[in-house]
This record gives structure tokens, C-alpha cells and sequence, in this order.
């Protein structure tokens, strides 16, 4: 298990108490939130505290500093110069709360548009207050310094300044990039985000936790189980709870689905970016098999909302087994054809080779985790290094790459699915019988029987329902192995059935701040295979 702790440090030794930390081998910033104190029942000296997380370069030791924020006007240090991860997680605060990171470079609005107000995830932010917007910002103002850094001049050097996005023909996703262009070569680019950004954090705060549980598929749509399992498991180990055997084997096996599912999305979408349609039919019709079977599950194809807090909404149905046998037939066969019509084809190989490479350095300094990760050769998967679910029993293997260049982030994807299919196949086996869910009255619904037949079961419904499950008073990180990389939750909790707040840390946020850097130099055509190969899910990076 990951060793955890918490440290309270002042602000005017943030900087250099974070140096250390990083020669001590601290060397993943994972995130950066605040805590807006002002309604909590015993508030500490200060109304904002900030957190930053941090995990060591063997992945077993996680460091969590605590910063009370005197003035959120004057803020603290920007550690963008110790962490390239905190550009991005630090306009996110000052998006957010309105906490000022001093000498940060382009201190702006992240996922909330320019001419926003206010700071939403403030407790006394008006939550009813609709703010549009009316006049598109033209990143001319991120743009210029970064010619400016080259010795370039738009007009004088003949540069063409062109939008990559946010129309999916340029963009996985809702997410335009800004690019100076020498011909069809990159020389800089910026990215602007927020485009799917609905709310996430702030829906939590006026919801119980099962409330939240059909929030998390929205988040990465295409494993929206995982979504799912994460933010629940996160929940569980607040309350010291875990699930019997078979609801855990029941979440090992959809998840690892779910893995699949995502990888094939990812593999379809960037081999038909450089016209491999033959390859995307392959890869995207047995997804389609793998959501007719989540569909029988759940009763939902995309947006599953299969589990709750303490288990899942129901057991597998009978003959689950031939269906999901079925299903992992056609997926192998679809990886096997797609992957003969590119192994040894020089267009693919030549295409992505030597393309948009990440040092296991840069990696860890991005912020990066999940196959973006593995693929700069960088050993990092929780289901290894904080093992959970019984997942060190299972015979599979950590897939890492060498290069970090698109053909690495594609092919750790590859193989991370038989990998992932390894693991169901050894689950279906070993799945025991007996309950899903946890047997505690003050988390899981009663069954419907005693509900419908007694004053007792009906009570206990009715509490649960509007009340919602009460997590002990505390705060938490919880992290999980999801497709894209770690999906974090730091959740804080007053005792109520209501969280205080939920931070989502989203792979997705990370990988896309990194790809304006690592797109320069590289021609246009290269920088859509990148952004596949990077998998961008919107709705996580938004949320």
C-alpha cells in the first residue's frame, strides 16, 4: 500500500520546502486544489488552504502538503520553475477560487471563459448565476510571448497563425490549439480547454454521494465504469468499508472492460487519422459487442451509473459468461487483423516513429501517468506499485514503452488490452458467489421486498435516499489505475451525507497541457496523430 501523509507548511516556505521534497524524489506533482473553509463547522485560522499532491519516483510513498492562503489576492509562489504540471493546476485554482500564484508566466482563466466573473467553486459564489459568453478570446496573448522566446515575429517572418479545433475534424475533442506555423511546421502553439467544462466539482457539493455516482460517467465517457468504481472506492475507504469478494471481482472485471473499451476508442480514432478506415472498423465493432453486454448489465450503454457506494446496483445476470466470452473473442480477433495491416507497414511506422518523443523526465515533469506515461518508459501502474483489489493475484504484465513518441503511446495500448483481457479471463474463473454489496443498513438500500412489506425497511430507504450516506469527517485522497492514467479523488467531508467538496485529478487535464510543448517542431499532420495518441478525453479534462 502507498504510504500517506499530510504536512502543514506557511506559504513563504512553499517554494523551497517543495524543492526539497523533489530531491528527495517527490518528483510527480499529481494536482493542485483549495478548500474554500468559509462553511465548515470548526474553520481553521485562514478561509482557503491550498493542497498540493505529490507522489515519489518509486510510487510508493505520496506526500500531500497543506498550505493555509492568508490573502488570497497576494496568494503564494507559482512552483511552475520546480513542476511543469502546476502551469495548468494553478490557473485551475485561480480559475476557480481566485487565489493568486505569483511570477506565474500566463496567470488566465483555464476552463471557465474570459469574461466569467466571480469564482465558482467559492462557498459563497451564486450558484444560480448564468454567465455567457459573448466574444472569443484570439490567444494572441500566449502566442506572442512564445514567438517572442524564439526571436520570431508573426508578420515579419511570414508565419501563419491557424486554429487546430475545436471542431472534432482537427481535435479529439472540444479543444482548440493556437499554432504558428513556418510552412507545415509547428514553431509554437497554445491550447485553450473549458469548452465541455460543466461543473463537475460544484454539482458534488449539492448532491449525496450515490447523487454523484451518474456525474463520474460523464467525466471520461469512454470507461465511464471506471469513473465510476474510482470515485466509489474512494468513498468506501473513508468509511473503512470493503465490498465482499464478488462485488470486487464483479468491478475488476468491468473495469478491465472498460480499459478496453477506451484503447479501442483511442487505437480507431488515431489509425483512421492517417486513413486507416479498414483498421477503425477492426477496432470499433467489437466495441460496440462490448457496450451490447455492458447494456444487458446495466440497463445503459455509455453512461452506465452500474455501481453505488458499497457495492452495485445488481448482480450479473445468467449467462453473463458466454456473452462476455463472446465479446473478448471478437475484440482479440479485431486487435489481431488490425495490427497485421500495421506491424510491419512502413506508412504506420514511418508516420508515427521518432514523432512528438517524452522523456521518462519530461513524463514525470508533465504530470503525466497511465500508458502516456509507461510509453516514456517510465514503470508506473497503481495496479502494481498500491496494489488494490487483489489485482498483485492476477498473472498480467506492465506494459512500458522506450521512446514516448506516438508509436510508443499506440502500441503500450496494444498491448496493455490482451493484458487487460488476461485479467477478465482469470476473473471469470476465480469469481466466487455470495453478496456484492457491503451488509451495512446505513449504506445500502434495503431490498424491495422489506421496503414494500415493513415500517422499518421504508424508513431506512426514505433516510438514505434524502440524507444520503454519511462519510466520517476528514479528508482523503483516493487514487485509481483508470485507461488514461491516475483518476484522482480528494474528497473532504463534514460528516454528512453531502461532501464539503470532491477534486477530480484528470489525466486527461495533464497530457493536454503538455501537447502545445511537445507538438513544436513537428508538422501539422503529426500534431493531429499526437493528440490521438495522447487520448484527450474533453469531458474528464473539463469536467
Amino acid at each position: 500500500m502507498t504510504s500517506k501523509e499530510m504536512i502543514t507548511i506557511e506559504s513563504d516556505l512553499l517554494l523551497m520546502t517543495l524543492s526539497k521534497a523533489k530531491e528527495q524524489g517527490y518528483l510527480l506533482l499529481l494536482d493542485i486544489t483549495a478548500i474554500d473553509n468559509l462553511h465548515k463547522s470548526h474553520p481553521p485560522m485562514t478561509r482557503f488552504e491550498l493542497v498540493y499532491v505529490l507522489r515519489h519516483k518509486d510510487f510508493k510513498l505520496l506526500r500531500l502538503y497543506k498550505v493555509p492562503v492568508v490573502d488570497p489576492k497576494i496568494g503564494v509562489i507559482t512552483v511552475t520553475s520546480l513542476f511543469a504540471s502546476a502551469d495548468f493546476a494553478e490557473r485551475e485554482v485561480y480559475d476557480q477560487y481566485g487565489i493568486f500564484f505569483q511570477e506565474h508566466q500566463m496567470l488566465k482563466r483555464v476552463l471557465n471563459h474570459n469574461e466569467f466573473v466571480g469564482h465558482p467553486l467559492r462557498k459563497d459564489y451564486e450558484i444560480t448565476k448564468g454567465q455567457y459568453c459573448t466574444v472569443s478570446q484570439d490567444m494572441m496573448d500566449e502566442i506572442i510571448p512564445l514567438l517572442k522566446a524564439k526571436n520570431l515575429d508573426s508578420q515579419k517572418d511570414g508565419l501563419m497563425l491557424l486554429n487546430l479545433g475545436p471542431s472534432h475534424p482537427a481535435s479529439h475533442g472540444t479543444i482548440r490549439t493556437m499554432v504558428a506555423l513556418d510552412g507545415e511546421e509547428v514553431v509554437a502553439a497554445a491550447s485553450e480547454i473549458g469548452y465541455l467544462h460543466r461543473g463537475f466539482e460544484k454539482s458534488c457539493e449539492n448532491h449525496n454521494y450515490n447523487q454523484i455516482i451518474p456525474y463520474t460517467d460523464r467525466l471520461n465517457y469512454c470507461s465511464a465504469l471506471m469513473n465510476n468504481i474510482a470515485f466509489a472506492k474512494t468513498v468506501e475507504d473513508m468509511l473503512g468499508v470493503t465490498l465482499p469478494d464478488r462485488g470486487i471481482f464483479i468491478r475488476i472485471i468491468v473495469a478491465e472492460l472498460s480499459r478496453v473499451i477506451d484503447h479501442l476508442v483511442c487505437l480507431a480514432a488515431g489509425l483512421l487519422d492517417m486513413g486507416g478506415q479498414t483498421n477503425y472498423w477492426y477496432l470499433f465493432n467489437p466495441r460496440n459487442n462490448a457496450y451490447d453486454f455492458l447494456s444487458k448489465l446495466t440497463g445503459a450503454r455509455l453512461t452506465n451509473s452500474y455501481m453505488r457506494i458499497g457495492g452495485m446496483a445488481h448482480d450479473l445476470y445468467e449467462g453473463w459468461e458466454a456473452d462476455l466470452e463472446n465479446v473478448l473473442q471478437k475484440i482479440d480477433l479485431g486487435i489481431t487483423e488490425s495490427l497485421k495491416m500495421v506491424n510491419h507497414n512502413r506508412i504506420y511506422n514511418d508516420r508515427i516513429q521518432n514523432i512528438s518523443p517524452v522523456s521518462a523526465k519530461e513524463a514525470l515533469d508533465f504530470g503525466f501517468t497511465g500508458p502516456n506515461l509507461r510509453a516514456s518508459g517510465v514503470a508506473y501502474d497503481l495496479r502494481f506499485s498500491d496494489t488494490y483489489y487483489y489485482y498483485d493475484t492476477f498473472d498480467f504484465n506492465m506494459v512500458v514503452g522506450s521512446v514516448g513518441d506516438t508509436y510508443d503511446r499506440m502500441m503500450v495500448r496494444f498491448e496493455e488490452m490482451n493484458e487487460s483481457m488476461k485479467i477478465i479471463r482469470q476473473a471469470m474463473k476465480r469469481i466466487p458467489d455470495g453478496a456484492i454489496n457491503v451488509p451495512d443498513k446505513r449504506i445500502i438500500l434495503p431490498n424491495k421486498a422489506s421496503v414494500y412489506s415493513g415500517i422499518e425497511g421504508m424508513m431506512n430507504q426514505f433516510k438514505l435516499v434524502i440524507d444520503g450516506v454519511k462519510v466520517p469527517k476528514g479528508e482523503h485522497y483516493g487514487a485509481f489505475e483508470a485507461a488514461n492514467g491516475e483518476l484522482g479523488f480528494y474528497i473532504v467531508s463534514e460528516g454528512e451525507g453531502t461532501p464539503y467538496k470532491v477534486k477530480v485529478r484528470p489525466p486527461s487535464f495533464y497530457h493536454i497541457a503538455a501537447y502545445p510543448k511537445i507538438i513544436e517542431n513537428y508538422q501539422v499532420a503529426d500534431a493531429i496523430l499526437t493528440l490521438g495518441s495522447l487520448n484527450i478525453i474533453a469531458g474528464e479534462m473539463d469536467r
